[in-house]
């Protein structure tokens, strides 16, 4: 439908479309507003109905979404899996949150669009606004006093002064650079690091004894720390705090991962007990389902596939110690991590 199609009397109003005049005061001419073209819902109530529907429609939509991010959240296990194609297998309640919450905001956002779009006022409006330029006069003294000034102060005539004045404002900001020293020593590689490696006893945070693999009975959680690392140590936390192990004992046929049944002990499995998330300590073991859960965000790992995440926003899976055992029965580690523990940094590799 077109405006020609419309009586007349149901048009809005037009734009005045003045066009101003260049002069000298003016060189250059206002060209003005083009003629405001209507769309068809300011001239077909019809069509703005439609419009209304659509954007009414999009809102509602985002409300049948939320609701189905919260029934997803109440209803479906959050160890479920799907296979969702081309993508391949997924966790059933991570997708169903995803894909509802990111409808009810699509919808809010396309509804808002498109009601401004259609709906909302459309006329381009013009705001004269005063000369920002300063008057001749003014600028003519300015300039006045700045020349004054450079012939007063000599800067031309006396270079000396001018190289030394350049050199000492050149030099000055390394002061700050250096008092970036302060901040502490550079980390090196100690982020990468832990006191564990080959040969390092596993030693019972409890009992402060090595442990042997009878000592780890089938479905217990024990804590250990390295062989060496004793509580009144002053560097104690902070070595803990990349060291501290829980070891599992598990049955070798519930290990799905075959790097973890490798890097095991007759199903004895050691991992970093520092949550991949933020670093807090994660102390909760499920038996029957072989999940660790950190208390602090719930972020939730399978010990028994190679401590995946399959709950909570940590990023990757905890890192698995080698271990084994020496010539007196007891367990030892064969190495460190082969990853840095705990959170995510930016030169994680």
């Amino acid at each position: 439908m077109s405006s020609q199609d419309i009586p007349e009397e149901n048009l809005p109003a037009e734009q005045d479309a003045t066009v101003a005049v260049a002069d000298e005061k003016h060189p250059f001419a206002d060209p003005g507003l083009p003629p405001h073209e209507h769309r068809i819902q300011d001239i077909d109530e019809r069509a703005a109905k439609r419009s209304e529907r659509t954007v009414a429609l999009l809102f509602t939509v985002s409300m049948l979404a939320t609701v189905g991010f919260i029934a997803s959240y109440v209803a479906i296990p959050h160890d479920k899996s799907i296979f969702v194609f081309p993508i391949g297998h997924l966790n059933a309640l991570n997708f169903a949150l995803g894909l509802t919450l990111g409808a009810a905001l699509f919808c809010i956002g396309a509804g808002a669009v498109h009601w401004a779009r259609t709906l909302m006022s459309d006329e381009e409006v013009a705001d004269d606004r005063h000369p920002i330029a300063a008057e001749p006069e003014v600028k003519a003294k300015v300039m006045a006093d700045f020349k004054q000034g450079a012939k007063e102060s000599a800067l031309g005539r006396r270079k000396l002064i001018r190289n030394t004045m350049f050199g000492a404002l050149a030099l000055f900001p390394l002061s700050g650079v250096v008092l970036l020293r302060d901040l502490g020593p550079l980390p090196g590689t100690k982020l990468r690091h832990t006191l564990w490696s080959k040969g390092k006893l596993l030693v019972n945070m409890n009992t402060n004894e090595p442990l042997r693999p009878a000592d780890v009975a089938v479905g217990s959680l024990t804590f250990v720390k390295p062989e060496g690392l004793e509580e009144h140590d002053h560097d104690f936390q902070n070595e803990i705090a990349k060291a501290a192990l829980m070891v599992i004992r598990l049955q070798p046929d519930d290990i799905k991962d075959k790097q973890e049944l490798d890097w095991s002990y007759q199903g004895i499995v050691a991992y970093s007990k520092i949550c991949t998330h933020v670093g807090c300590p994660i102390s909760l073991y499920e038996q029957q389902t072989h999940h660790a859960l950190c208390p602090c965000h719930q972020s939730t790992f399978d010990l028994a596939d190679g401590a995946k995440v399959i709950f909570g926003p940590a990023g990757h899976p905890l890192p698995q110690l080698r271990i084994g055992v020496n010539d007196e029965g007891y367990l030892e580690a064969l190495g460190d991590f082969t990853e840095p523990v705990g959170p995510a940094f930016w030169e994680r590799g």
